[in-house]
Parts: C-alpha cells; sequence; structure tokens
C-alpha cells in the first residue's frame, strides 16, 4: 500500500502510515463503527474515507462495499444516536 495524504481542519496534510491505511479500511468494513469515529481517530471525513477506499481497494470490492454502507444508518452516528460512538464488548468495564 501507498502513504496517503489526509488534511486536518486548517487544510495541512499530513501523511498515513500504511498501517493507519489499513485500520481505515477495517473500520470502514465494520458495521457498527461510523464515520465520524474513522474521523476523530484519524481526521478523515466520510468523503476522504470513500476516496481512500477508491484508492485502495480493487473497483469491484470498493463497488461492493459502497452498496453495503449506502443507506445503513450505523455508518452515521447522527441517524443511531450518540450512545453508539464507540463500540464496547459488555464484558468490559466503561
Amino acid at each position: 500500500m501507498m502513504a496517503a495524504v489526509k488534511q486536518d481542519k486548517r487544510g495541512a496534510s499530513a501523511l498515513l502510515s500504511d498501517s493507519d491505511i489499513s485500520r481505515i479500511v477495517e473500520m470502514a468494513w465494520e458495521d457498527r463503527t461510523a464515520f465520524e469515529a474513522i474521523e476523530a481517530q484519524f481526521g478523515l471525513n466520510e468523503s476522504g474515507v470513500v476516496a481512500l477506499m477508491r484508492k485502495h481497494m480493487k473497483p469491484s470490492s470498493f463497488r461492493m462495499w459502497r452498496k453495503r454502507t449506502a443507506g445503513r444508518t450505523t455508518k452515521h452516528a447522527v441517524l443511531r444516536g450518540a450512545v453508539f460512538l464507540r463500540h464496547r464488548a459488555t464484558h468490559t468495564r466503561p
């Protein structure tokens, strides 16, 4: 994988490492991880995640992912409530 460039709120650019890119792709594929959680951790908004996924995935995998996330309320914290910003196992302490 190649390093990707992300922009923060001031427009400054920073490089994402290969492990960051791998984690973003993993989080984007997870049903319960909202785009807002990815933005909080890596500074990429939904369109930035879409661009990263488009660049680092095969075209057929990207189309399958977009179809899967298109109407999914769990990918948007606003649509499912702020209680679920972060997934936590039931057996862990708060």
